[in-house]
């Protein structure tokens, strides 16, 4: 790379409605104690779940509670929809993409009944978490707050 190479950026947005958080305020020590990686969680506050960010699926769960996308500049994004959710064996979801389908950033990904996740003793927390921090040059911040699907949450610098 030259002197006057361009910066690599992965613009991530929100996933859902709802409370956009930081990973440490998750209840899931896994998740809040990053063991899987870094990125950000919404508390959302309707069904729809949007992609996080432009790329290829990956791996979707069988049971419909967590999906990976690979971006452009080849981060390893999981979305991962409520903890403890892989016990529902996919009963509140229903997935609109498959493997190897190509995603826009925003695009609707799966529905999540909300009801039914919370009638479960579940937690709704929908984790946008990047599993190969190797990959990451800067992990960008933000602020906690309100949040739309689809509105910018977090800006990554990739290696």
């Amino acid at each position: 790379m030259g002197l006057f190479s361009r910066k690599k950026i992965d613009e991530f947005v929100s996933p859902a409605n709802g409370e956009l958080i930081h990973l440490d305020k998750v209840s899931d020590p896994v998740f809040s104690q990053k063991l899987m990686g870094d990125g950000f969680a919404v508390t959302p506050s309707d069904n729809e779940i949007v992609a996080p960010i432009g790329g290829v699926i990956g791996t979707v769960f069988p049971t419909k509670h967590a999906l990976m996308i690979t971006s452009e500049h080849g981060l390893e994004v999981m979305l991962h929809l409520g903890i403890d959710t892989v016990e529902l064996n996919g009963k509140p979801f229903e997935t609109f993409v498959k493997e190897n389908d190509t995603v826009k950033a925003g695009q609707k990904l799966v529905s999540m009944d909300l009801e039914q996740v919370k009638a479960a003793g579940k937690d709704t927390s929908i984790m946008t978490i990047i599993t190969n921090s190797d990959a990451v040059k800067d992990m960008g911040d933000f602020d906690e707050k309100t949040i739309s699907a689809g509105d910018p949450a977090l800006k990554i610098t990739v290696k």
